[in-house]
């Protein structure tokens, strides 16, 4: 993850970074900027949408809208972007769909590879395999192994059936020969309630959702589905450090461009985004949601996306994945 130190700028002092970057003031934005977000307001990816639009309307001085339209899977948000002009106004702030959608929606009303730029991630959620408290298991070791004596019998909830909650469960079963009982919530929220309830055994569910039955005392943290520990819980170990190498299945939000938006409008917002997450007071603001803030390029968003492609359709062709 990227840091920086340089200090807040005011909206009026935007017109020379725009300069630095080869765009004059008056060439784009030309007016306020929309970001049509597919999820519903308060929750963790409007929340960093939120926090860095805000900051990039003080970088380019003008402000970023943000839309929130949820519903359909994300396709009523996809659709409302595809009815803009394609001038580099309006971007859509979107997830996994992008990858999970095709393989899951029949008769979809676009190609999303055909239809969908990549313009960077902006942000990553790892996500905790937790059991509750009085769980057996105390490692992520002993789970598995309780998993194999006593397979379909451990449930675990994620929220929504085909989220990377359930993927993250599903490359775990896969890898470690096991069967679970998968329980689809809503949200992370409902999943958190139940388990702090004792009502399900597990969840995978993100760092920012276990928070409130943890501090309650009612859930216990195994691992982590990332790559790397996570700054929000530097103890806990990853799945790839406890006998899976490689395992990294995050949830995650990114923003994308409709093809034949300008590719030099799409650089600029990918640059401004950049800018906007290394204040620190947008870090600040974001650190309770667990987020971890990304900014990758385009090209890198997209190679990064190729291989989440990959894995996500062997996964979801092998476990039979259905939306439910």
């Amino acid at each position: 993850m990227t840091t920086g130190r340089r200090p807040f700028l005011l909206a009026g002092l935007a017109a020379p970074f725009i300069a630095r970057e080869g765009f004059a003031q008056s060439d784009w934005p030309k007016g306020p900027i929309r970001w049509v977000v597919a999820f519903a307001a308060g929750g963790a990816a409007d929340t960093v949408a939120r926090n860095i639009a805000l900051r990039v309307s003080e970088i380019v001085g003008q402000q970023v809208i943000i839309d929130n339209r949820t519903g359909g899977n994300a396709v009523v948000a996809a659709n409302a972007v595809l009815q803009a002009p394609r001038d580099g106004q309006t971007f859509l702030v979107d997830a996994a769909n992008q990858i999970t959608n095709p393989l899951l929606i029949k008769d979809l009303p676009f190609d999303y590879q055909q239809t969908w730029i990549p313009v960077t991630q902006l942000s990553s959620f790892p996500q905790v395999v937790a059991v509750k408290h009085d769980f057996a298991a105390k490692t992520i070791q002993e789970y598995i192994a309780d998993a194999k004596a006593k397979p379909g019998t451990i449930s675990y909830g994620t929220p929504p059936a085909a989220g990377m909650g359930q993927m993250a469960g599903e490359e775990l079963q896969r890898r470690a020969g096991i069967k679970l009982i998968h329980a689809p919530y809503r949200g992370g929220a409902d999943a958190a309630r139940d388990i702090g309830a004792g009502a399900i055994d597990s969840v995978i569910i993100t760092t920012s959702s276990i928070r409130p039955p943890l501090a309650a005392g009612r859930v216990r943290i195994l691992a982590v589905t990332s790559l790397k520990r996570t700054a929000a819980f530097p103890d806990v170990p990853t799945l790839a450090e406890s006998g899976y190498p490689g395992f990294d299945l995050n949830d995650w939000n990114g923003l994308f461009a409709v093809t034949g938006t300008p590719s030099a409008l799409i650089d600029r917002m990918q640059a401004v985004v950049a800018e906007a997450i290394k204040d620190p007071k947008v870090r600040e603001r974001l650190d309770p949601s667990g987020a971890e803030l990304v900014a990758s390029t385009p090209a890198g968003f997209k190679t990064w996306l190729d291989g989440q492609r990959t894995l996500l359709t062997g996964l979801i062709k092998d476990a039979g994945i259905k939306l439910q």
